[in-house]
């Protein structure tokens, strides 16, 4: 009873009226920074975008360094709310110590991936709008951010790839030299003769102006096959140019080898069927012996090849 009375007692004597104005001007406080604090910090990001884009940073560190600044700053604004609404320092450093041991433990991948963007953006294995291939995935780099890297596959789909994935794997960029090799593969005839097969294919490199003259185009014979001899055309052409000289290429090496009274075989077998009874004997000869009654006559079948 005596606990309770003087529970009320000191209730009463609090200046209710004082402390939620108190509370209210902290409230209003926190509210106001943070808007002006998001603001500020929005504004800050697109001056430091400024000014990279003017240092002439690549695009996909500007984006990251952007991304981070925009994280840290939050984070920064976050505390001063909770200041304002009246967390003890100490009890915040303390707070904020443990919940990043916490969130560390938890989110070890996500840490992981940060890590792995910072070494993407160190050792720039690719620019944005190169064409690579990432653990079976290929595609034009559209960004790295802090814990993903994003890709746009050449039919339009987008593929998010975390950064740790990315590190991991083997990165082929297909982007980074100025030039390319195209291969051809064409099987000729075991009776064509290898000259002429030679020379033709290495007319058509020389006649498409996409195909560089050095290094030189060749032609090797790459195999002996079960039904043709294989040749393989190599030329060099721009990087940007590799897809549609292929594609003309390949046309223009079915049409000319077959003007050329040269041919491009194809698979084929000799299928040679026998019927034998149980006992071992030709089934054509048996079927003739049991419908052939002396009535008619019937002629003689097949030879069985």
């Amino acid at each position: 009873m005596f606990l309770i009375s003087d529970t009320l007692d000191n209730a009463q004597r609090i200046d209710w009226r004082a402390a939620l104005e108190t509370l209210g001007l902290r409230v209003f406080g926190a509210v106001a920074i943070a808007l002006i604090g998001v603001w500020l910090v929005r504004r800050l990001i697109q001056g430091l975008d400024r000014v990279l884009a003017r240092s002439h940073i690549e695009t996909i560190s500007r984006l990251f360094l952007k991304n981070f600044a925009y994280a840290f700053c939050m984070v920064l604004v976050g505390v001063a709310v909770l200041q304002q609404l009246g967390v003890p320092p100490a009890s915040l450093l303390a707070m904020l110590g443990a919940a990043g041991l916490a969130i560390g433990l938890a989110l070890k991948d996500s840490l992981a991936n940060i890590a792995s963007g910072v070494l993407l953006i160190v050792q720039k294995p690719f620019h944005v709008g190169d064409l690579v291939q990432i653990g079976g995935q290929e595609g034009k780099v559209t960004q790295v951010r802090i814990f993903t890297t994003n890709l746009r596959t050449l039919d339009n789909r987008d593929v998010v790839m975390p950064n740790s994935m990315v590190t991991s794997q083997a990165i082929i960029n297909m982007s980074r030299q100025a030039e390319r090799r195209l291969e051809i593969k064409v099987g000729v005839g075991y009776e064509d003769n290898l000259d002429d097969a030679r020379r033709v294919l290495l007319e058509l490199a020389a006649a498409d102006a996409r195909v560089l003259k050095d290094p030189a185009p060749e032609v090797l014979v790459t195999a002996l096959s079960e039904s043709s001899v294989d040749l393989e055309l190599r030329a060099w052409v721009a990087n940007s140019d590799l897809l549609h000289a292929r594609s003309d290429l390949n046309r223009a090496v079915r049409e000319t080898l077959m003007t050329n009274g040269l041919h491009i075989p194809y698979p084929t077998r000799d299928l040679h069927v026998y019927h034998h009874d149980a006992d071992g004997r030709d089934l054509l000869k048996v079927t003739r012996s049991v419908a052939h009654d002396g009535d008619g006559d019937y002629p003689e079948p097949p030879a069985a090849k």
